[in-house]
């Protein structure tokens, strides 16, 4: 079996404007990845999904141009069932052949940033072609599923004070969360708005449920500081991302100065990233996006990270339907993983690009037992919605 071509495609999709939501990331008025289709000689197919932008929003031709023109082309011929050997190519370029007899790495110097994008999304396409060749599910080649169902929560939660109880609480209604997101942070204005938005989602919800908090990296470390000093009696299950994701130290700073769990990951790539993070004590849980980190191998990587250090897997699964299948093959594989991200703002790429949906019922969210990815894409809707 070997690969006959491998193509990307930018979808870019409208969001109704009844439906926009505002945030630091600006307005949410489309959804945006790159999709990717590698083909076998055979007529097999595989499906991945890349994407330039943590927010899902934004120009993504540059990624879709390196996938077709750069890194594609060097891996047509190979057996797409080598997805291991394929990211090692990928990542280390013209050098592979010396890493590989060498047993060390020679990556090339874009070894950060859309390439690793890239190299994610032809990843996830070879692991969907080899379950589909075998007729299992990737979990099963990952070593097998430690559970049949994930735990998720509901992500959303931009609302002003008066409104952002309402809201949450409608998102519970709409699968039985236990659990709910809502962001922080510079959307806000100011240290103080945020504040009273997290008191009331906690007068509004109880104690019962759990709420989580994303600042998107936007606080400075003293505002940061503030933040958790002036939240300390509302029981947030984590505080994600609270300072620029550059700045490890300063996250490793507001995790000490509270018992709120940090989390972050979803703007790293690759396991070295994971590891820096490590390295700061910086965070409770992992959130790799698997679009962005390096697709399903490094993703299994970073989670033997977790695993060693006692670190919690949580993915960024803010993305379409073939992230979010790639995200639950690999929580269903890691015993690190405790619970899934489930997007409760408008995503036409989760929902309408594949065929198959994915239903939270009680709160949890089935592990898929069909072949590969167990996602079979729409290809009318995705010519329908690529940019020439």
């Amino acid at each position: 079996m070997k690969i006959r071509s491998i193509t990307a495609s930018w979808a870019h999709v409208p969001i109704p404007k009844a439906q926009q939501h505002k945030s630091d990331l600006g307005v949410a008025d489309f959804f945006d990845a790159t999709i990717v289709r590698v083909e076998t000689e055979c007529g097999l197919v595989g499906w991945g999904e890349a994407k330039a932008s943590v927010g899902s929003m934004g120009n993504n031709a540059a990624l879709a141009a390196l996938i077709n023109r750069d890194l594609g082309p060097t891996l047509v011929g190979e057996d797409p069932r080598n997805p291991r050997r394929l990211w090692e190519i990928g990542y280390d370029g013209g050098r592979s052949h010396f890493a590989l007899t060498r047993g060390q790495a020679f990556p090339v110097l874009d070894r950060r940033g859309s390439r690793i994008s890239a190299i994610g999304a032809i990843d996830m396409a070879c692991w969907d072609i080899l379950g589909r060749s075998l007729g299992v599910p990737v979990w099963q080649l990952l070593g097998g599923k430690c559970r049949d169902a994930m735990p998720a929560y509901a992500s959303g939660g931009w609302a002003p004070a008066e409104a952002i109880g309402a809201q949450l609480e409608g998102y519970i209604a709409r699968g039985g969360f236990g659990a709910v997101k809502m962001r922080v942070g510079a959307g806000d204005g100011d240290v103080i708005t945020s504040v009273r938005r997290v008191r009331a989602a906690r007068a509004h919800l109880g104690c019962d449920i759990q709420i989580m908090v994303d600042a998107h990296g936007t606080f400075s470390v003293k505002e940061a500081l503030r933040f958790v000093r002036l939240v300390e009696g509302c029981g947030l299950a984590w505080f994600e991302e609270p300072v620029n994701v550059d700045d490890r130290a300063g996250t490793a700073t507001v995790r000490d100065a509270s018992d709120i769990p940090i989390a972050a990951g979803e703007s790293e790539f690759t396991r070295f990233d994971f590891r820096d993070l490590l390295e700061h004590d910086a965070v409770d849980y992992f959130q790799p996006d698997l679009a962005i980190a390096g697709g399903i191998t490094e993703a299994m990587r970073i989670a033997a990270l977790a695993e060693s250090h006692g670190i919690k897997l949580a993915p960024h699964l803010w993305g379409g339907a073939l992230n979010f299948a790639a995200g639950l093959q690999v929580m269903a594989a890691s015993p690190a993983a405790v619970i899934a991200e489930y997007s409760l703002g408008a995503n036409p790429l989760l929902h309408d690009l594949a065929e198959e949906s994915f239903e939270v019922v009680d709160g949890m969210i089935a592990i898929p037992d069909r072949p590969g990815l167990g996602v079979t894409i729409d290809e009318e809707f995705l010519a329908a919605h690529t940019v020439d």
